[in-house]
């Protein structure tokens, strides 16, 4: 799925463009016990009660295309035969509505899910989609087909400190926990909107933190191979780097690199296209063939990375660098610059030293106090 088809289901989950119907789910604590069985009535509910629970499970359709939100593919095989495939259609072809499906969705979750000591709040929802033509004009025609699918997020529960409350049944005060149910810290959808249709071949996978993509559950639930997480990516790709091209990988390699995909990314985000971005080992190379590395260390290079992504994988450039940070780093030191000024950073060895340096032409602060340089001092 790409960003603008995310963002056309992500505005639906809003009281007055939905129709979801009910809110299921179940309380589980610390010992992995269903404390609380949830089969309640949206319109039932108060306005307040129902925007949380809307926006718990929106918050599934939220981030990043490749970091946050993440492609699960099912293979042929198990589209047409397979327990974990079978149960999320059961799910989705009884709307959620068949509560014998549910408990079976549940102790798969809870057997599988690794929460650590942290209690938890699983939600599921379903939504049926009457999905809009798209003329040429951009604007809006008669439904053209009905997509039915469901969002489902698993939500931590924070403890609150100790505090003092009244009971207007006792009328008595006491001190009590609380306990507030936090953001989803995963969830997925299924099945995947892609060109705007139902594709049961793919589900799309939401983690909070893109470098901890709780890959047991995706292995519980999907039965697939756990993609590469983010933070995976970018420390794969400095190491075929570094490895591949030893001493030659030096400054101004690694500025020409981090330039040019950081380029891709701001002409990517200018154009607004929906697509994500990506490129491939080869692409790469061409960078490193610009810089002069020898064509043996780029073919190395290459080889690596199609040993550890795949030959030809396309790669997201935002999972490979952080475009809005260029930083060296030594054991004694970090220095973080904007990229644009990366050009200024040079090394050098000086009587046998090393040295990073940066030319200094305006006033220099330290602390927040002006220093200033001594006269007559000159290298």
């Amino acid at each position: 799925m790409n960003q603008k088809e995310v963002s056309e289901l992500r505005r639906r989950w809003r009281l007055e463009k939905n129709a979801v119907s009910r809110i299921y789910g179940c309380f589980v604590n610390a010992n992995r016990e269903i404390v609380t069985d949830l089969d309640e009535s949206l319109g039932r509910m108060s306005q307040e009660e129902a925007e949380q629970y809307l926006n718990f499970l929106k918050k599934a359709l939220s981030g990043t295309p490749g970091k946050n939100l993440i492609d699960i593919v099912f293979s042929t095989q198990q589209v047409m035969d397979s327990d974990e495939h079978r149960l999320l259609s059961a799910l989705r072809s009884s709307e959620l509505k068949d509560g014998q499906v549910r408990q079976e969705f549940y102790q798969k979750v809870i057997e599988g899910l690794d929460m650590g000591d942290s209690s938890y709040l699983l939600l599921l929802a379903c939504d049926t989609y009457d999905v809009p033509k798209q003329r040429k004009d951009g604007a809006a025609d008669d439904s053209s087909e009905v997509f039915t699918y469901f969002l489902c997020c698993v939500c931590p529960l924070k403890l609150g400190k100790p505090e003092l409350n009244y009971y207007p049944g006792d009328n008595e005060f006491h001190c009590a926990v609380s306990q507030t149910v936090s953001p989803p810290e995963l969830g997925f959808l299924f099945p995947a909107f892609d060109d705007r249709q139902a594709n049961i071949y793919n589900a799309l996978f939401y983690s909070r933190k893109p470098d901890a993509l709780h890959q047991e559950f995706i292995d519980t639930i999907f039965h697939t191979e756990p993609p590469m997480s983010a933070a995976e990516q970018r420390e794969t790709f400095q190491s075929a780097l570094a490895e591949a091209l030893e001493d030659e990988f030096n400054l101004e390699v690694a500025q020409t690199v981090h330039e040019r995909l950081a380029d891709q990314i701001a002409q990517h985000k200018e154009r607004k296209d929906p697509e994500p971005l990506a490129l491939t080992a080869r692409d790469v190379s061409t960078i490193l063939q610009d810089c002069g590395v020898a064509l043996e260390r780029v073919e190395n290079f290459q080889k690596k990375c199609d040993e550890q992504f795949g030959a030809g994988a396309a790669l997201s450039p935002a999972n490979l660098i952080d475009s809005g940070r260029f930083q060296v780093k030594t054991s004694q030191a970090t220095l973080s610059l904007q990229p644009e000024n990366s050009y200024l950073v040079e090394t050098r060895i000086i009587n046998g030293k090393k040295y990073i340096l940066i030319p200094a032409e305006e006033d220099v602060e330290v602390n927040g106090l002006a220093v200033r340089f001594p006269a007559g001092q000159d290298t």
